[in-house]
């Protein structure tokens, strides 16, 4: 009796310990699914997102260029309405300072939206010009005035083509494309009152 009494107990111990066995890898199995279930907590990291303002380099440099290109043919523009020889002179300065002063305002409102500061002021060769310009008056004011604004339509004109194009960033493009047209036209115009205030001054000579 003694002998089947041990063995019974060594019997059932064994069982016992089968059973805990199979319990534990059950739950241990559980508790790894749920782990892997765990919902992100929000004291956790998350991955970092690009910012919706952010410009490629391509398009800072478009939207900085186009800005103090702005300023400066607008600037110009007030100059020439008060030193400017030619009526036909003085009425394309007004169509430049009317237009670059929409766009200017425009684009500013493009950039600030994207946390990118422009400048207020024309670049170091813009300045120099207006000082240049500043000591002329009439004919010469007339030819050095409409050659600059030839000039300097032609690249802005190449410029807003190329954002137009192949810039990045969507409103930029847009922006670029909707100006394009006035700016074709500016270079039109220029080329035009080039001729004439060439061909006023050569008639008064």
């Amino acid at each position: 009796m003694t002998t089947t009494s041990a063995l019974d107990r060594w019997i059932a111990a064994g069982a016992v310990a089968s059973v805990a066995a199979v319990v534990s890898v059950v739950t241990g199995g559980v508790a790894t699914a749920q782990t892997a279930k765990q919902p992100h907590h929000a004291s956790e990291p998350m991955p970092k997102l690009a910012q919706s303002g952010s410009l490629s380099a391509a398009d800072r440099k478009f939207v900085e260029q186009a800005a103090m290109g702005g300023v400066a043919e607008a600037e110009a523009g007030r100059l020439a309405q008060q030193k400017a020889g030619n009526d036909s002179v003085t009425q394309y300065a007004a169509r430049i300072v009317e237009d670059h002063d929409n766009a200017n305002t425009e684009l500013r409102q493009i950039a600030t939206a994207k946390s990118v500061t422009l400048p207020n002021a024309p670049d170091a060769v813009h300045q120099a010009e207006m000082k240049r310009l500043e000591t002329m008056t009439g004919p010469q004011f007339d030819r050095e005035f409409t050659r600059m604004m030839v000039r300097d339509h032609e690249t802005v004109v190449a410029a807003f083509d190329k954002q137009a194009k192949s810039g990045s960033d969507p409103e930029l493009k847009a922006f670029a494309a909707k100006t394009l047209p006035t700016l074709r036209t500016h270079l039109q115009m220029a080329k035009q009152v080039q001729t004439r205030a060439g061909a006023a001054s050569a008639a008064s000579r």
